[in-house]
């Protein structure tokens, strides 16, 4: 078969994405209800609570408080909504993303669970972060909140994601032992 290498990290890729999809997919739909009463479910929660700690740190005085018409955690400074954080800003979605494509540029077993591990966990820290941020820009400066929300902090994540990719591209897949050979 022509391009088997090609085949072969497109099925690694996707059948890695559909599975880990399908995992967090049943992980949402146990964990989380839609009425009467709306309950997020548990990571997004924790990420909404880790930013809301590490503002208060700053003495930014936010409090969350569970969206009673939708599936977010809101986070409120002195009563004044600035931010909710609903399901797709937890980076679950990007992890499985990340972690898809480590396994499809294969390395050996052993640096390919670990890289997925510290990368996975370093993701979900800078996306912390990134809310962190982007909560302190939206209530600091409500003009730019399109400009912090849609163009600067999607950029930091994903770009964090993309130098990763590199990362293991260029030191840790098997790619790599076939550049010098």
């Amino acid at each position: 078969m022509k391009n088997k290498k090609i085949w072969w990290f497109l099925f690694r890729f996707l059948g890695t994405y559909f599975f880990l999809f399908l995992l967090y997919s049943l992980f949402l739909m146990s964990t989380q209800t839609k009425g009467p009463v709306f309950i997020c479910d548990p990571l997004t929660i924790d990420v909404a609570e880790q930013s809301k700690n590490i503002l208060n740190i700053f003495d930014q005085g936010i409090v969350t408080v569970a969206d009673p018409a939708e599936l977010s955690v809101n986070m409120l400074v002195d009563g004044e909504y600035i931010v909710g954080i609903i399901e797709g800003c937890n980076s679950v979605s990007i992890i499985i993303l990340f972690v898809a494509f480590i396994i499809a540029f294969k390395g050996n077993w052993k640096r390919t669970i670990l890289f997925s591990v510290v990368g996975a966990v370093s993701i979900y820290y800078v996306n912390i972060l990134r809310i962190v941020l982007l909560t302190y820009g939206m209530y600091h400066y409500p003009a730019y909140t399109w400009l912090f929300h849609d163009l600067v902090f999607p950029a930091i994540i994903y770009g964090y994601i993309f130098l990763l990719w590199i990362v293991w591209v260029n030191y840790f897949s098997n790619l790599k032992n076939r550049k010098h050979a």
